[in-house]
């Protein structure tokens, strides 16, 4: 059954593959390569341009460990067991998610390497291409079933997660502005940003992905260059004052875990510094070599931000924290707060360390220091911005052109040749997630959209798991370890974080955290909600049965059967 889908893919879409096919008869397989590398499409496809350069980069640009640690770091300071701070344990965490993120990352590059005409439809490509791959007509017939409820859940990742960045740059952009002008932004001003930050990144996806790749190469080499600087900063200066005063004492104790349930806490908030690696699957359809390049891009892009550039920036941050580089915070007349737990209170206790560190030892340059990097990270959020707002809208495309969502999403320029209609919509939707998350007033409405948009990812990556197991199972390369036993304890693992991040939040919430959660939740059930009705009203569903119903039919041609 291998290469079924792939030659079905050519069969009954062979406009999306060769404009230059025609008739019944499918491409060959090598006609199909010939028109992996071809530049030129006509203005129903979208151009193939990117090498596994681009591929890498626009992966690596939605991780963006200059961007996450910045802004991450106050909340893993700030996450507690039992009211007892669990900040010990940051680096064991992300390490431990790591391995979770690349469990289900090879998940995703197995699907990618046996369906390279995925495109740009992703989990929800591979959901259906699974079942179909299948022999009996039961399992067949469950195929629209499974890409319906993947692509739709996916979009609580990909359609709050652009607007969750959106509001963490106009909240960065708030920090500069008050480190030059001594002056806090009200809540007008700031919604001012998100608008015209997010117009300003939606215009540049719109103009095609070209455009979006070098931005991303551009912010790639900044932020690795900036991140490097400030990790050695960090490191030079634990080394030089060795007895200022640490929260960890020595380099073994920021590696070695402390406590195992620490360290699983802090793995609920350090998954979410990686997600972003499955998003070059999306860019199949503007991939020259997709069949090659996806695959390795899934898997460098992890490596190279996850595996090197977070566990070096977080050792570094760990191994330099404590009241030498994080001092008293605390109000007049309160008991003096130091490191991590002043770091818990502080927006922005990386700026506050670098701040601290140069203002003391490089020539009272503080102020300096600490805004030229903020300047980086907001660099690295343009770049992961504009990276999960092309992944979004692309998955959105592909379900629009199977007519499961509307058909004005499922658009392409006649120029740019990108999904310019899915694109304005999203950057609308983005701009209104970002003023309602930037809301200084409202500190409660980041953790409500953030939490709703995990949910969706854990949903999204663990049902991707299950997919491959499905998508292997029948195979004759079927390998028990890489196709079982892997994705198994990828999907075991993401429904495991998904749970703990909600018992995290429930039981562990205080104040108005609870409700925030129940808030989310109710995001969630609703969106549901609404995709079920979707499914029952909407107008072309007997067009996008029939579609389904007609690949079947193929496959059963293309098998003999």
């Amino acid at each position: 059954m291998h290469g079924l889908y792939g030659r079905l893919a050519a069969y009954i879409g062979a406009e999306r593959v060769s404009p230059r096919a025609t008739g019944s008869e499918a491409p060959s397989d090598t006609d199909q390569r010939e028109e992996c590398v071809a530049e030129p499409t006509t203005s129903g496809e979208m151009r193939r341009s990117l090498t596994l350069t681009g591929v890498t980069v626009n992966a690596m640009a939605l991780i963006a460990p200059g961007a996450f640690l910045w802004t991450t770091f106050e909340a893993q300071a700030a996450l507690t067991h039992h009211g007892k701070s669990t900040a010990d344990g940051m680096w064991a965490g992300l390490f431990f998610s790591l391995i979770l993120a690349l469990l289900t990352a090879y998940s995703y590059a197995e699907l990618a390497r046996i369906y390279p005409s995925a495109g740009t439809g992703s989990s929800y490509y591979f959901a259906e291409a699974a079942f179909l791959d299948k022999e009996k007509p039961e399992h067949q017939r469950m195929a629209r079933m499974a890409k319906l409820s993947i692509g739709w859940v996916s979009h609580l990742y990909y359609w709050i997660y652009p607007g969750i960045m959106v509001a963490f740059t106009a909240t960065l952009f708030d920090y500069i502005y008050k480190a030059l002008a001594h002056h806090q932004l009200t809540y007008i001003p700031t919604a001012g940003v998100c608008v015209v930050f997010g117009l300003v990144v939606g215009y540049i996806a719109y103009r095609g992905i070209s455009g979006s790749t070098l931005a991303a190469i551009v912010v790639n080499v900044v932020q690795i260059i900036t991140l490097l600087a400030v990790s050695v900063l960090f490191i030079i200066f634990r080394l030089g004052h060795a007895h200022a005063g640490y929260e960890l004492v020595n380099a073994g104790r920021v590696l070695i875990p402390h406590s195992f349930i620490n360290m699983l806490y802090q793995s609920t908030i350090a998954i979410l510094l990686l997600v972003g690696f499955e998003s070059v699957t999306a860019l199949g359809a503007e991939a020259i070599n997709p069949e090659k390049d996806i695959k390795r891009g899934v898997l460098l892009s992890l490596i190279i931000q996850g595996g090197i550039c977070y566990l070096f920036e977080y050792f570094a941050a760990n191994f330099a924290a404590g009241a030498a580089t994080l001092p008293n915070t605390a109000a007049a007349g309160q008991p003096a707060v130091t490191g991590y737990s002043a770091a818990s209170t502080d927006s922005a206790p990386i700026g506050t360390m670098l701040h601290t560190i140069a203002e003391q030892h490089l020539g009272h340059t503080g102020t300096t220091v600490s805004v030229l990097v903020a300047f980086t990270v907001l660099l690295a959020l343009i770049g992961t911005t504009l990276a999960c707002l092309n992944t979004g809208v692309r998955v959105t495309y592909s379900m629009a052109r199977d007519k499961e969502m509307p058909s004005l999403l499922g658009f392409l320029h006649g120029d740019y040749a990108t999904p310019h209609s899915a694109i304005w919509i999203l950057t609308a939707i983005s701009i209104g997630i970002g003023i309602f998350a930037a809301n200084p007033y409202q500190v409660d409405n980041l953790t409500q959209v953030t939490v709703a948009s995990n949910t969706g990812t854990f949903i999204v990556y663990g049902s991707t798991c299950l997919i491959a197991v499905v998508a292997f199972a029948s195979r004759h390369d079927h390998n028990p370890f890489k196709h079982i036993v892997l994705p198994g304890i990828g999907a075991l693992m993401n429904i495991g974080e998904l749970f703990g991040v909600l018992y995290v939040g429930f039981s562990e919430g205080v104040g108005t955290t609870p409700g925030d959660y129940v808030k989310a939740m109710a995001v969630v059930g609703g969106w549901i909600v609404l995709g079920l009705i979707w499914v029952v009203l909407n107008p072309n569903r007997h067009h996008a049965k029939a579609a389904v119903t007609h690949k079947r039919s193929a496959e059963s041609v293309g098998s003999g059967v």
